[in-house]
């Protein structure tokens, strides 16, 4: 888990990183959601602690998953040997990533028929997700790590996210609530400490029914 770079909570945001990485929209900034977290975080892990280098590996591949478009210039996983899952369904390897629509998409994915879907994956891309989501939480859906269960090769950490719905979802108007999630995950590593599987397990319900509870807008 190499410390290169990057904001305070992210490796790889070097000035000329962000200049030469080929970005899907730009490069990020983070300035807004690290506030967030700075103000709602529950844990303030120790420099060097095993939590705070999870934490900042965790963020780091976040970034590099939702922002980056070549995967070749992934640098926390494995291109070519990476899957991932939601809670013991579908592996997903980049490709399929990409294909259907991102990383929001992913940790939304469900099983559920279409008519009861109130976010529906298969219906949106990587725009319209992106979209969506940064106009609910135009602060940004901010991540910490709550508890850190193994270290490498296997991490196995809890964590949670969090937002407030500042912006409409869907017809529903903003009330301005915290949204939480709370979940675990295991990140499998290489022996180039390269993520090669990432099993995410969490309610996804937790994040989207409160995005219903606003009165529908007329619009």
């Amino acid at each position: 888990m190499a410390d290169v770079g990057g904001d305070k909570y992210r490796s790889y945001l070097t000035p000329e990183e962000l200049k030469t990485t080929k970005w899907r929209a730009g490069p990020p900034n983070y300035d807004a959601v690290n506030k967030l977290f700075e103000e709602g975080r529950t844990n303030v892990w120790a420099e060097g602690s095993l939590e705070e280098q999870v934490q900042k590996f965790v963020k780091t591949w976040e970034m590099e998953m939702v922002h980056k478009s070549d995967p070749n210039e992934y640098k926390t996983l494995d291109p070519e040997k990476f899957v991932i899952s939601m809670n013991g369904k579908k592996l997903f390897n980049l490709k399929q990533v990409a294909d259907f629509g991102g990383s929001y998409n992913i940790f939304l994915h469900t099983s559920l028929p279409p008519s009861l879907r109130f976010y529906d994956p298969d219906q949106e891309t990587y725009e319209s997700s992106q979209s969506a989501f940064k106009t609910v939480f135009p602060r940004g859906f901010a991540l910490e790590i709550l508890k850190v269960y193994s270290g490498p090769p296997v991490i196995s950490y809890k964590f949670r996210h969090w937002g407030y719905m500042e912006g409409p979802y869907k017809g529903s108007e903003p009330t301005g609530e915290l949204v939480e999630i709370f979940g675990t995950a295991v990140f499998e590593l290489d022996e180039n400490s390269k993520v090669v599987k990432i099993e995410f397990f969490c309610d996804r319900g937790e994040m989207l029914a409160p995005l219903i509870k606003g009165n529908k807008s007329e619009v």
